[in-house]
C-alpha cells in the first residue's frame, strides 16, 4: 500500500515537473521573440532602430548569421536617423565583411539617413520605400556656449590645462580661430571617410558622391535616381529578394537571433552605466555624429 502511494506521488511530481518545463520553454521563446533557428534554411533579419550609439549587439548578430550555415542571406532592416561615428563605422565594417560571405539586402523603413545610410552602403542591394527619408551624407559636431549666461548670474569658471586644445569646446569660453580650424579639419576628414565608404559600397566614383554629399536628404524615389538605392519596396520585398539571392525556393523562412535576456544584476549595472554616461555627457557634450537633425528616436 505504501509503495503504491509512493509511485502515485512520484508520478504526480514528474507530471508537474514536465508541465513547468514545457511552460518555461514556451515563455522563453515568447520573450525571445525569435523564430526557431534550428529547423530549415532561411533569411536572417537584423534590425537597427533609433539613434546609433552602440554597435555591439548589431555586430554580434551579423557575425552570428555569417557563421550559421542555415542562414543563406541576411536582411538588414534600418529605421535610424544616424548616430555616433564610431559605432556606425563598426556596423559598416561588419556589414561589409558579411557581404563577402553572403548576400546582404538592406530594407529601409521610415528613415535611414546619415549614419543610417552609412551602414547600408556595403550591402549587396538596398530597398527603400518611396517615401523613405535617406541620404544626409554629412558630419556634424555641436557645441554650446553659456558664457553670457554665466556672466549675468555671476558665475566664473577656471580651467588648468596642459596642451593648447585640451579644453576645446568648453561652454564657458569663446572658441578661438585655431580651435575652429582644427575641428573643421577633423570634420572634413570624417566627412571624406563617409564619402569613400559610399563610393566603395555603391560602386560610384567619389566625384559623383561628393556632388550629393552636402547633407541633403532624399526620398526613396530620389535616392534611386542618384544610385543610393537599388529598388523601391517593402521589408517583405527585401526578404523575398534575399531568399532568391540565397538560393531558397519559395517563401523564405525568417530567422532572428534570440534577444538578450538580462538578469536583475545586468539591468541594475546597465542602468547605473547609463546614468553615469548621461552624467558625463552633460559634463562635456563632445562627439562627432553621422546624424540628421530633427529626426530623433
Amino acid at each position: 500500500m505504501n509503495n503504491k502511494w509512493i509511485w502515485v506521488v512520484a508520478g504526480i511530481f514528474v507530471f508537474i515537473l514536465c508541465f513547468f518545463i514545457i511552460v518555461a520553454t514556451i515563455v522563453r521563446q515568447a520573450f525571445n521573440g525569435s523564430d526557431d533557428v534550428t529547423v530549415g534554411d532561411g533569411v536572417g533579419v537584423v534590425e537597427v532602430r533609433g539613434i546609433i550609439s552602440d554597435s555591439e549587439e548589431t555586430v554580434k548578430q551579423l557575425r552570428d548569421f555569417g557563421k550559421n550555415n542555415r542562414v543563406k542571406a541576411v536582411v538588414l532592416r534600418i529605421d535610424s536617423p544616424g548616430g555616433v561615428v564610431g559605432p556606425s563605422q563598426e556596423i559598416w565594417s561588419a556589414v561589409k565583411d558579411l557581404a563577402k560571405k553572403k548576400k546582404v539586402v538592406v530594407s529601409m523603413g521610415s528613415v535611414a539617413a546619415s549614419g543610417g545610410y552609412y551602414i547600408a552602403a556595403p550591402a549587396t542591394e538596398i530597398y527603400a520605400n518611396p517615401g523613405t527619408i535617406t541620404g544626409s551624407i554629412g558630419v556634424l559636431m555641436k557645441f554650446s556656449n553659456i558664457e553670457g549666461l554665466m556672466r549675468k548670474i555671476g558665475l566664473k569658471s577656471f580651467t588648468i590645462k596642459a596642451g593648447q586644445f585640451k579644453d576645446i569646446g568648453s561652454p564657458d569660453k569663446p572658441m578661438t580661430k585655431q580651435e575652429k580650424e582644427m575641428l573643421q579639419s577633423v570634420i572634413d576628414n570624417t566627412h571624406m571617410q563617409f564619402i569613400k565608404a559610399v563610393a566603395e559600397g555603391r560602386h560610384i566614383p567619389e566625384t559623383e558622391v561628393i556632388k550629393i554629399a552636402d547633407g541633403r536628404i532624399f526620398t526613396g524615389e530620389q535616392a534611386m535616381e542618384v544610385k543610393l538605392v537599388d529598388h523601391l519596396g517593402t521589408l517583405q520585398d527585401a526578404i523575398t529578394e534575399a531568399g532568391r539571392l540565397g538560393g531558397i525556393k519559395g517563401e523564405p523562412k525568417v530567422i532572428r537571433t534570440p534577444k538578450k535576456r538580462n538578469s536583475f544584476l545586468d539591468l541594475l549595472l546597465e542602468r547605473s552605466a547609463g546614468e553615469f554616461g548621461s552624467m558625463m555627457k552633460k559634463e562635456k557634450d563632445f562627439s562627432i555624429n553621422y546624424e540628421m537633425q530633427g529626426m530623433g528616436e
